[in-house]
């Protein structure tokens, strides 16, 4: 049993020894530590709510929170760096100090985390020859650059602060295509003021390959039993004399839209905790309290085929999506709490939830209709991805979709040569002919008289955030499309990346319409939530009633705050909004469908992330 009571950040301000290792164990200032780690992305979470899942850490029996730092948000266009409001890292990390627990910093440039790009951003993309991830100058460059704004930040946070020890990169073991490039980030991150302990985490195959001179190796172990024992017995038997931690122990799993969602018993995932803790080793909870992909940022696989994660990462962790307690976290507690020579603080109480109820719908514009108020297009003769699309300060487009025009003679033959990233859909004029991907990959066009525009509505789904493709994750239409094997040309491009500017301007275009008993998108649908009290989280769920059409597949922004996608294959079925997103009163629902929208959406109390499949 240890009794922590005096471990903690505001306690040993000013420390001097900070983690350092003795043989087979950690020591805090030069005392025995164990390390019982959670992870939390402050990016996945509302602001306001930092506070309380710091808490339910600490009533789990936690003392370590890690945390990824995500490049293509806090440098979204580049040069331009955003570390305010939901963005504060320093606010964060002030606040885990405050509330007793100690950070290990995950700061990249590359962290995976089912997140777009892994966190890189996609203005990198811009350079044809770019070697994300390896000491290509364009790279190292721009990481040079971003660390410059970032460091400072971080360094006062070491000894004056809750930060003990910092992760040098990411998963490199399974990308390893520049063995100089370890030690170019290590450089960069101690040549800027990093002193704190430095750690790499791999898998078990790619643990060798990862690794830097003087950094702690650790491992990442999946949840899956067969696994897991091999995991096991890997921190049994090898590196004996230094101490044994599972960086990311994956608490559940992540989903993928089209397939289901994923959960993992409570007991097995307890017990094979319990195993880990028997063999002395520290241990990192991945993830302790998911959180939300809000917006366009979820990440990708693409292994036999592309999947696209879906908006909810609640990842059947400890704390659900909103931050509600699981089986999962009760069992931990006790659990914990047979370690720790003191008791645990309670439990903070559940914020109640909320069901608004039925919301209509009661106006809508057509996306033709928005373009000549709002967009102004890029004219090219050649098809252009949106990363280099001369917009934002020449930054480029990094998310949403972008409309591809251009006039066409007749009908027949078109092909993508797989060149859509990742979703088209396809009008003549405009009337819907199809879609293409990267399954569909041809068309057939209506024949008709006269010039007629050639519409491709193409979404970026989300980008690859791990393997080997991620120097090919350029967005939109990558190369030409043919009609009747001749490429297009002379396109109009509009960007739709559905800013928060945009969205504002949308609200007084002219042309907003009652909403017609049937109606096909691409539309964008506004209706009103009244509320008469203090505003609580609430899910809205979006589905088409037995007597009506839609909603099939789009995203949906409240107050002008862009929740993330929907869609009908599932398996999520209801997007998650935080009650501080919300006010008293008037608050404006506005949703951008892409094809057959409905008329109401509901306001519910619990969530649908759809049909489970437990994870042996």
């Amino acid at each position: 049993r240890f009794n922590w009571s005096e471990l903690v950040p505001l306690r040993l301000w000013g420390r001097t020894l900070g983690l350092q290792t003795e043989h087979s164990q950690f020591l805090l200032e030069g005392m025995p530590f164990r390390i019982f780690g959670g992870s939390m992305h402050y990016f996945r979470v509302p602001r306001e709510y930092w506070e309380d899942r710091m808490l339910k850490m600490k009533a789990c029996g936690l003392n370590t929170l890690t945390t990824y730092v995500p490049w293509n948000l806090h440098e979204q266009d580049r040069g331009k760096f955003d570390f305010s409001r939901n963005l504060d890292l320093r606010a964060f990390l002030s606040l885990a100090a405050k509330n007793g627990l100690w950070v290990i910093l995950r700061p990249g440039p590359y962290i995976c985390s089912e997140w777009d790009l892994g966190g890189l951003p996609s203005w990198l993309l811009q350079d044809p020859e770019m070697q994300l991830r390896t000491t290509y100058k364009g790279f190292t460059e721009a990481v040079d650059a971003y660390f410059d704004h970032l460091m400072p930040i971080v360094v006062p946070l070491q000894a004056r602060g809750p930060i003990i020890a910092v992760q040098v990169e990411n998963e490199y073991g399974s990308y390893a295509k520049d063995p100089n490039y370890m030690a170019y980030v290590k450089m960069a991150l101690l040549n800027r003021g990093i002193v704190e302990m430095l750690m790499t985490s791999d898998n078990k195959n790619g643990l060798s390959y990862g690794l830097v001179e003087g950094g702690m190796c650790l491992e990442e172990v999946c949840a899956w039993k067969r696994y897991v024992l091999g995991g096991g017995m890997c921190l049994e038997e090898s590196r004996r004399d230094q101490p044994k931690m599972v960086m990311e122990y994956w608490t559940g799993w992540f989903d993928n839209w089209g397939g289901p969602h994923y959960v993992f018993d409570a007991d097995e995932m307890v017990n094979t905790v319990a195993s880990i803790l028997k063999l002395g080793a520290s241990i990192n909870l991945y993830m302790f309290h998911g959180g939300t992909n809000f917006g366009f940022m979820n990440g990708a696989l693409e292994a036999d085929e592309y999947k696209s994660d879906v908006t909810s990462y609640d990842y059947d962790a400890v704390l659900t999506e909103a931050g509600d307690y699981t089986s999962k976290f009760f069992k931990l507690r006790q659990l914990f709490s047979m370690i720790i020579g003191q008791p645990l603080p309670l439990p903070p109480v559940i914020e109640s939830k909320a069901s608004y109820g039925a919301i209509l719908l009661h106006q809508y514009i057509s996306l033709w209709d928005v373009i000549p108020s709002l967009l102004q297009p890029v004219k090219s003769e050649l098809p252009i991805n949106m990363e280099n699309l001369h917009l934002n300060d020449s930054s480029g487009q990094s998310y949403g979709y972008v409309l591809y025009e251009t006039v066409i003679f007749g009908g027949g033959h078109l092909h993508s040569r797989n060149h859509v990233r990742d979703r088209a859909q396809v009008f003549v004029n405009t009337m819907y002919v199809g879609e293409l991907d990267y399954n569909i990959v041809e068309l057939s066009l209506p024949e008709g008289q006269g010039f007629r525009q050639l519409r491709l509505l193409v979404e970026n789904r989300g980008r690859v955030n791990y393997g080997l493709a991620l120097n090919e994750q350029r967005k939109g239409l990558i190369g030409d499309v043919f009609l009747n094997n001749t490429p297009l040309r002379n396109f109009k491009i509009y960007s739709l990346e559905m800013k928060p500017a945009f969205m504002k301007s949308l609200q007084r275009v002219a042309g907003w319409s009652a909403v017609p008993d049937y109606f096909v998108g691409p539309a964008f649908f506004r209706g009103r939530l009244w509320i008469e009290h203090q505003p609580q989280d609430t899910f809205l769920k979006l589905q088409a009633s037995p007597l009506s059409f839609g909603w099939e597949k789009g995203v949906v922004f409240v107050n002008g705050q862009n929740l993330g996608r929907y869609w009908k294959i599932g398996p999520q079925e209801t997007l998650y909004l935080p009650g501080p997103w919300l006010r008293k009163g008037s608050n404006e629902i506005v949703i951008f469908e892409e094809r057959t929208a409905g008329r109401i959406i509901q306001s519910v109390d619990i969530p649908y992330l759809g049909r489970t499949q437990y994870v042996d």
